[in-house]
């Protein structure tokens, strides 16, 4: 979906400010957690195949989404793959995806994606490592649809007139990330140094890579 208001409502909390709502446990923890016990109990799984799939979740960085998108901007036929299925492009790489499929959105010069998830927090974990609080908190939920442009402001990220902003809303059955644009001054850099411009909030579309 897209959206593109530029209209201001200075009475909302900054979208990095963590709602205080949001602080117990939601609906959705509990009932994963109560599912997860009821496997436990049924024998369907052990408790330590539930602790070691917890690790390797706990074990994810920005730095595997990093490199992905690193080696999409020097080939091209890998971004195109990217693009197409970005859990089997991780794959390339020896990174584990996931069994939830993610779709990479390529940012341009004209077009700047931005990620939410208006009903809880739906993300790309594997891929871009833990969610920040922000992105869980109301505030940023909602404005990020209702007015981006704001919201990118307050993240430090100006964009002109003439770029337009896309807002993707990540669900349970699909996420997204990000895939920036190339800064410029970098070419020749090798795929380390591209991944090390790489941010989360790149990949979510909340700030933009910079050549340093």
């Amino acid at each position: 979906m897209s959206h593109d208001h530029h209209h201001h409502e200075h009475d909302h909390p900054h979208p990095r400010q963590a709602d205080v709502e949001d602080a117990p446990l939601t609906h959705y923890m509990a009932l994963t957690d109560a599912v997860l016990d009821l496997l436990v109990a049924k024998g369907v799984v052990t408790a330590g195949e539930v602790r070691r799939a917890l690790e390797l979740v706990d074990a994810a960085t920005p730095a595997a989404g990093a490199r992905m998108i690193a080696k999409a901007w020097v080939d091209p036929a890998y971004k195109e793959r990217l693009l197409a299925d970005a859990n089997e492009a991780a794959g390339e790489l020896g990174i584990d995806g996931g069994i939830i499929p993610v779709r990479a959105v390529e940012s341009t010069p004209t077009v700047h994606n931005l990620i939410v998830c208006t009903l809880c927090s739906c993300y790309p974990r594997f891929m871009l490592g833990a969610a920040p609080d922000w992105y869980k908190a109301r505030a940023y939920r909602s404005r990020a649809v209702r007015e981006p442009r704001a919201v990118l402001r307050e993240f430090g990220l100006d964009l002109p007139e003439s770029v337009r902003v896309e807002v993707h809303d990540s669900t349970a059955e699909l996420r997204y990330m990000v895939l920036p644009v190339r800064p410029t001054g970098t070419e020749g850099w090798d795929e380390e140094r591209l991944a090390g411009l790489v941010t989360r909030d790149c990949m979510i579309g909340v700030a933009v890579p910079e050549a340093h």
